[in-house]
Formats: C-alpha cells, structure tokens, sequence
C-alpha cells in the first residue's frame, strides 16, 4: 500500500480504469482516494460502486492528496491546471498525467517553479488490466517519483520508463494500438466467416490467436520470426495466407497507421505548447 494520498481528476473511461486498478491492486485504501469529474453523476456511481469520495472540485482533490491523476482530455488540462495551481506545491505534489500528446515542459510552465510532472501514455486495455503503457518523466520528478509511478502504472498491465521524445511514438502504437488489433480481429473474424464459421466462435477464435501470441513473445521469450517459423511449413497453408498478407500490404498499413497517430500526438503537443 503506498503512503502516498492519490486524487483522480477526471473519471471517464481511462481514469475510471486506473481507479480501479489502483484500488483492485490494494495501493491505496477507496475511502482515501477522492475523485472530480465534470459528469457528477459518475463521481456518484463511482463512489456508491467503489467507495471512493467525491470532492466537491478540481481544488479539493489537490488538497487533499499528494499524487494527482490527471485523466482529462487534452484541450482541457490547460483550464484544470490553472484552477489547481496555487495548491500544488513542487516540495508536496507530484502530478502524473494521461493526456495525448500534452508534454511534460506544458505541464511544468502551468504550475508553480519546481513542480514535480510525469507524463503517461496508457492505452484501453487498462480496462482488462493488461495496458501497455509508456512514462518519462519531468525535470524535477525524482528517482522516488518515477518508481511510485511505475508501481501505479504496473496495476494496469506494463509500464515502460522511456525518454519523452519517445512517447509520441508510444501513442501511436501502443496508445492507438487497441484500435489496430481490434481491426485485425475484426477481420480474421469475417475471414472465419466467409470460410462458414459461426460469427461467436470466429471472433473468439481470432481474439483468442492474438492473446496466445502475445504471450509467447511476452511470457515466452519467443521472437516474431520464431513463432512465423514454428508455424509456417513448406508447401503448408500459413505460407499461402501470407503470402495473402504481403499482397495486400497489411505491414505497410498497420507500419503508416502507427507513423500517422504518431504524428497526430506531436501536432497535439505542439498545439497545446502554443496556447
């Protein structure tokens, strides 16, 4: 259990997700954990559900603990940090924050001199437990920051301490990335389909292949190209399937999908310095 007070602004999906990881992970108790969200019906469920409390804003989560989640979207961490600022003290606070493409140099100059930032690129699957997520640190965060970070960030799946010019690249793959997989499903699935499997099973199946091979690189220590080799034998079905695959230029689609979002994150980022 950490010793730190958390507060969460911003409870939508991502913020919901963390919530709960935190608490199922048993780092901090639910009745010390005070939450903000523009939708107080939500803060309402969320604490008759979890047992969280409810502040009655954006400030008194700052007061009321020394890490701060910020969950909101891009366009608004601006605003939010301005109505926290005199409350967020760098020798009290740490604020670790989720937002697209927001920069840790854009979090720094909206709060006071010295305060202590982390920027996080989670993704969905934070939802399940199983997220991929990237986090680079501000210029005051210190070595106790980032390893409170990485023990928070660790509830929700694998967290990956990068240098920031990386983190751009981390949203445009792992932070898009479920969207990706979910189009590969998606696919394989009216492939099965199309091949007479019933839709449930088809799908199920395709979800079920993507899992197995994640594991295999991640539990197993297999590379990509042992596992195309365990499979793939001369003459045999799964070399005409890719074959199949390299026509229809699924490597250089999913290769631009990751430079576009990529990209996309950077402009978000620049954008924001800009205001």
């Amino acid at each position: 259990m950490l010793k730190q007070k958390l507060g969460l602004i911003g409870a939508g999906k991502m913020g919901e997700a963390l919530l709960r990881c935190i608490l199922k992970a048993g780092l901090v108790k639910p009745e010390s954990l005070f939450i903000s969200d523009i939708s107080k019906e939500r803060c309402k469920a969320l604490e008759k559900e979890l047992r969280v409390k409810v502040a009655k804003d954006n400030l008194e989560v700052a007061q009321r603990s020394e890490v701060i989640l910020l969950a909101v979207k891009p366009n608004e961490v601006g605003e939010v940090l301005r109505q926290i600022k005199e409350d967020v003290r760098p020798e009290r606070h740490l604020l670790i924050s989720i937002a697209a493409g927001i920069t840790t140099t854009f979090l720094e100059g909206c709060l006071k001199e010295g305060s202590r930032v982390i920027r996080v690129m989670p993704n969905a699957a934070c939802i399940v437990g199983e997220a991929a997520t990237g986090y680079s640190p501000g210029k005051n965060a210190t070595t106790q920051d980032r390893e409170l970070a990485g023990k928070i960030l660790d509830s929700m799946g694998r967290s990956f301490l990068l240098e920031e010019r990386h983190l751009d690249a981390v949203t445009g793959l792992s932070g898009s990335g479920p969207a990706y997989a979910a189009v590969i499903i998606e696919a394989l699935s009216d492939g099965g389909v199309k091949m007479g499997l019933p839709r449930d099973v088809s799908t199920k199946l395709a979800a079920q292949t993507l899992l197995g091979t994640a594991k295999m690189v991640l539990e197993g220590g297999y590379q990509t190209t042992q596992i195309k080799e365990i499979v793939t034998s001369p003459g045999g079905t799964t070399i005409e399937g890719l074959h199949a695959i390299e026509k229809g230029s699924l490597r250089a689609c999913l290769i631009e999908a990751v430079e576009a979002a990529t990209l996309k994150s950077r402009a978000l980022g620049e954008k924001s310095a800009k205001k």
